[in-house]
Formats: C-alpha cells, structure tokens, sequence
C-alpha cells in the first residue's frame, strides 16, 4: 500500500508506539496517536516536523470501550497499546495479574480491533497490525504472564488473517525483540520470582542472561522503519521481527521443532 490515508497507533504516548506514530507521520500517513493520557503526548507534532502527513493526539484507553472512537477513514491500525506485570513463577502469580494484562493486551485489542474491521472493509481494506513479542518463540521462565498475552494476540492473527483477506485487510504481527522502551529499560532487574527460594537460582541465571544482551538494544526509530515497511509489503508475510534479535528468534523459529528450542533454554534433561 502506499503510505497515505489515515492511520491510528495505540499505546503512542511512549517507547515503540511513539516511535511507530512519527514514522508514519513523516512517511506521509495522517496519524492519530492515541494514549490514555493525551498530556503524554506533548512534543509528538514537534518530532514529526514538516511532512506530508500529519499527527494528532487523541485519547483512548484500550480498557474504556465507551470511549473508543475510530475514524471513519481509517486505513491502518497499530495495536500497540499493552502492559505487564511482576516476573512469577505461575505457582505465585496472583490471579489479578492474569486479569490485568488480558483486560489490556488481549480484550482490549481485540475491542479496538472488531470496531476498525467494518471501518477497514467500507474503505475497501487496509492494515491491521499487531504488536506481540518475540519472547513467545522462546520458553523464558518467570514471563508466563506477559507470554501468554501475545500468543493469544499471535493466535487470533492466524484467524483475522484468513477471515478479513476477502475484504482487502492485511494482518501483520510485529514481534519486537530488545527495542529501546521504558518497559524494556524496567526489564533489568532481577525477577521477582527470586523471593521464592525454589526459584532464586533460576532466577539469577536469567538476569545474568538478561544483562548480557544490553549491547543489543535497538532504537525505537530503527525498529519504527522496519515496522513501517512491513506494513506497506502487500506481498510480504503475517509475521515480522524489527531488530536483529526478533529477526533471527523468527528465522530459528520457524526452522525448529518445539522441543529443539524448550532444549536450548534448559539444556539436556
């Protein structure tokens, strides 16, 4: 597709979302960058600076459905908003936290998402794209949570995708891998599961695993372009990393069997 019409990012206030919304803007798309809080977004129009595209600053929480407005020419939406919790062993994980991160990165999208498809198919097609994670290619303890949010995202790709290609819509799922963000940066500590002593070595394993790629961050806006173009491939696939990591977690994936990569992660039995 051609980079023009209007597009919507959720989760714009901050991290990749921001970066994704003054991409397209300066790509030459009309953005509408939604946050729950519309403050969060002063300096977004300074950033885009002189374009063919423009941005706006609009609120909207994924969670408050009453307030979910979609502009009637939407081309293309960027499911970015989405939230996380403490890192727990599932035994420890408080119910609520499951209840919080669905409400967010699951129904949430999903509630945005059915309110664009009509939207999308009247404008004779367009862009869903949805932001996941590329740790749902790879077993990580601690991150059940969070995981399990973005494989339920990742499954109803599969299904979006087959049932809105008759109308024109594309699916895209991006699955960033370490890209420069707030909740990135929040990552490098230790896991809360360490105050369990059942899970305390496991636990610093991981961070010391964890600390030993921050030579691999990736800015948001070189992970925006990668997005951008994935959005604008017709021809391209569902699926997309936007950093060198998620490129090759998508590239080892897809030539390797479950148990090859549950091995990987936890070494022989």
């Amino acid at each position: 597709m051609q980079p023009q019409g209007t597009a919507v990012v959720t989760g714009a206030s901050r991290g990749i979302g921001r970066a994704i919304a003054i991409d397209l803007a300066q790509a030459g798309f009309d953005v509408v960058a939604t946050m729950r809080d519309p403050d969060a977004g002063k300096g977004l129009v300074e950033e885009v600076g002189v374009t063919t595209g423009s941005i706006t600053i609009q609120r909207l929480d994924v969670n408050d459905p009453a307030g979910i407005e979609l502009p009637d020419d939407i081309r293309v939406l960027v499911n970015n908003a989405g939230i996380e919790r403490d890192y727990l062993p599932v035994e420890h994980t408080p119910q609520e936290h499951w209840r919080d991160v669905f409400e967010t990165n699951v129904f949430g999208l999903v509630e945005v998402t059915r309110r664009a498809i009509p939207l999308l198919r009247a404008n004779g097609g367009g862009v869903i794209c949805n932001i996941t994670s590329s740790s749902i290619l790879a077993p990580m303890p601690f991150y059940a949570v969070y995981r399990a949010s973005k494989a339920a995202v990742s499954a109803l790709d599969d299904t979006l995708r087959v049932e809105l290609a008759p109308f024109g819509i594309r699916v895209v799922e991006i699955m960033p891998g370490p890209v420069e963000s707030d909740m990135l940066f929040a990552s490098e500590r230790i896991a809360e599961a360490a105050q369990h002593e059942e899970y305390r070595a496991m636990a610093e394993g991981v961070y010391e695993g964890r600390m030993q790629i921050t030579d691999q961050y990736t800015p948001a806006s070189v992970a925006a372009e990668m997005i951008r173009t994935a959005i604008l491939d017709d021809d391209g696939p569902m699926r997309y990393g936007c950093d060198p990591m998620s490129v090759g977690l998508i590239e080892m994936w897809r030539g390797s069997s479950d148990e090859g990569l549950f091995t990987a992660m936890t070494g022989p039995g």
